[in-house]
């Protein structure tokens, strides 16, 4: 099993960047979340002038056994495999978003069903040919699981030493909305009918049935240590949600800032949480996602979304729109004027 170290943020530049942040040519708080941004960054890199180097985003992916039956999903599996296809060519909405921001996107093959040829953009971390059907079996073994958290950490530092220091973690996985909802459910106690949403282009019926569907799952659970979050995830989890988990675990190890995207990537950092609680402090959750549990799970963890604009897309998508507002916040905390600067008299 790998072990990270994690420290709480220390707080003591904290009056120093408020300082900086309320000494600019405005008034005090008119930038609203921009300087709330602008000091989680200086206190996350532990400087009064943060810098943004090198931006990434990984795309994990990764298939899910219970897909193939084609209840919880209105596509079938095969479409992971083809969307992989399609970021890798460039032609996904998170690849005109990143190119349009300079981001640097991987796609990450956790474990997709299907071979993918070698690529530039193509990280291949496949821990085996999409998880069992958790509906009759655990969706990994316990080893695998250790073995996808490992893997998403390896990525991870190896970006790092790069010259990363800002990471985005999005996915792609047909059902990986399923696994999701049945994770929160169990870690937060929150009922499992506010955790389902309809996922890709559920219809009304549809969704109905996913639900009766996946309240099944719940009977083949009992017993289990709710506390073992290892084990929840070797039964119901998939692998890229285990390789986010990992990945961001090191990203706040490395001192990283941490870009999470939407309900399936904060399923991951709740995990990461639960492991270490003070991951949260290192993130970043750029929007609130029309997932139906996604709200609910922001509220469980006590963070705030910067951005809510009716996007359920995933794919990291949310992170690639929202990456020039944390940039607008490093950049004014750094080269906006100081009222001393500017020769402004300061009404404070």
């Amino acid at each position: 099993m790998i072990h990270f170290n994690i420290p709480a943020i220390d707080q003591a530049l904290l009056p120093a960047l408020q300082a900086k942040v309320d000494s600019k040519t405005k008034p005090l708080g008119s930038l609203g979340k921009l300087e709330e941004i602008a000091i989680q960054l200086g206190l996350i890199q532990q400087r009064l002038q943060p810098r943004l180097q090198s931006p990434h985003l990984l795309v994990f992916a990764g298939d899910h056994g219970i897909a193939k039956e084609g209840i919880v999903n209105p596509y079938p599996q095969e479409v992971t495999l083809q969307m992989v296809h399609n970021f890798l060519q460039g032609g996904a909405a998170v690849n005109v978003f990143a190119r349009q921001h300079n981001i640097q996107m991987k796609v990450v093959d956790a474990g997709v069903n299907g071979n993918l040829q070698p690529h530039q953009d193509l990280i291949s971390a496949k821990i085996a040919y999409g998880t069992k059907n958790y509906r009759e079996e655990d969706a990994m073994s316990l080893e695998d699981c250790h073995r996808a958290i490992a893997k998403g950490a390896e990525i991870v530092e190896m970006i790092s030493q790069n010259g990363c220091n800002i990471i985005g973690f999005g996915e792609m996985g047909i059902g990986n909305t399923s696994s999701s909802a049945l994770l929160m459910h169990y870690i937060t106690d929150i009922p499992l009918e506010k955790c389902i949403g309809k996922g890709t282009s559920t219809s009304d019926s549809q969704y109905k049935t996913k639900v009766n569907h996946l309240k099944k799952v719940l009977f083949n659970l009992n017993g289990i240590d709710l506390k073992d979050y290892y084990l929840l995830l070797s039964k119901i989890g998939g692998f890229e949600i285990a390789q986010m988990c990992g990945g961001m675990l090191r990203a706040a190890e490395l001192g990283m800032t941490i870009m999470v995207d939407g309900f399936i990537s904060s399923i991951a950092a709740l995990i990461a949480s639960k492991l270490h609680p003070t991951l949260l402090k290192y993130c970043i959750f750029v929007h609130c996602s029309e997932e139906k549990g996604h709200q609910a799970l922001l509220e469980y963890m006590g963070v705030q979304a910067l951005l809510s604009l009716n996007m359920r897309l995933g794919e990291g998508s949310g992170i690639a729109v929202c990456y020039p507002i944390i940039d607008s916040a490093c950049r004014f905390l750094n080269e906006m004027a100081s009222f001393e600067d500017a020769g402004v008299s300061d009404t404070h």
